[in-house]
């Protein structure tokens, strides 16, 4: 698995501020928490530096990230940006 984390206060856009900027996991050993594992040790740095909100960014299609952040407590926030879902979830 990688996870690439964002934290940049003078982000231009809010959702680059603390964000998960990009998760990979192989297909093979996808279900098995790596991934989870991930995410949640960025939110936890994420934690530790005093924020109160991170996102990620995902592509709606059949078969991609929606479920997996959902489950992880990601919200959509309304927004898109290069047709992209900006999710957010409260630390």
């Amino acid at each position: 698995a990688f996870v690439m984390g964002r934290f940049d206060p003078d982000a231009g856009l809010d959702f680059f501020r603390c964000a998960i900027w990009r998760l990979n996991v192989g297909a093979c050993v996808q279900g098995r928490g790596y991934g989870r594992f991930a995410v949640e040790t960025v939110l936890d740095e994420a934690r530790r530096r005093g924020e109160k909100v991170a996102t990620v960014l995902w592509l709606p299609a059949d078969g991609g990230p929606e479920d997996f952040y959902l489950k992880l407590g990601f919200r959509p926030t309304g927004q898109t940006h290069h047709g992209e879902v900006v999710g957010r979830i409260e630390l």
